[in-house]
């Protein structure tokens, strides 16, 4: 859960989510070290009178147009690795389809027989204590945790988004059409998402909570909800 003035990441929950924050970290380093030296050849250009060799010299063209070819593979290796991880979905041990409507969600477990259910947010003052406004949902999604989760994602009427930060997952929601995608919980939690595209006036009213829990707590809870 982001708290207030948070410049940073949510803390990750998620394989694909650590990997994704590490990324980040390393492609601000690498634009740190860029601005560094830009600024640093303009300082000196601006401080001494380079010579009309030094600015025509071969070598100087070479590597100006060499390291950022370097820079770019430096940035394409790791980003194309985490592209080709979050597209993988090998043998989940759980599916999860959610449905987008104008403002809510619905969610089949399509591995059980009869478990599927309307999440709406929780009006102001029906908020228990301690709850968060305009996050907290009246049925919340709970899955295994450290189980491969699949995520089918369409829409009823028009274009949502699921999204979770924590979990590194957004997916959009399209009416006729199926988009999915999967991720691992690391730790058991209650996780924090929203309806990512501007889907009418109460796009912003249409949370996602997503909560980790031991396998034993899932199987009582999936046991009581389809009986």
């Amino acid at each position: 859960m982001a708290n207030h003035s948070q410049f940073g990441f949510q803390d990750a929950s998620s394989p694909i989510m650590e990997e994704l924050v590490e990324f980040h970290d390393h492609a601000l380093m690498v634009a740190l070290a860029i601005c560094s030296l830009v600024l640093y050849l303009l300082a000196l250009m601006l401080m001494e009178n380079l010579s009309s060799n030094t600015v025509d010299a071969q070598e100087v063209e070479l590597v100006w147009t060499i390291l950022p070819a370097i820079v770019l593979i430096m940035l394409a290796l790791p980003s194309l690795q985490i592209l080709y991880m979050m597209d993988e979905i090998d043998e989940p041990d759980l599916t999860l389809k959610a449905i987008g409507h104008q403002w809510y969600w619905s969610y089949e477990y399509t591995d059980f027989k009869d478990l599927s259910f309307d999440s709406y947010m929780l009006p102001t003052t029906d908020l228990p204590l301690g709850h968060f406004r305009l996050l907290e949902v009246d049925h919340r999604i709970v899955i295994p945790m450290e189980s491969p989760i699949r995520i089918i994602v369409t829409a009823d009427d028009v274009l949502h988004s699921w999204a979770v930060p924590s979990l590194g997952v957004k997916t959009d929601a399209i009416p006729g059409r199926l988009n999915q995608t999967s991720f691992i919980t690391t730790r058991p939690g209650i996780f924090y998402g929203q309806c990512s595209e501007i889907c009418g006036a109460n796009h912003s009213f249409m949370p996602i909570v997503v909560e980790s829990a031991p396998l034993a707590y899932f199987e009582s809870w999936s046991s009581l909800l389809s009986s």
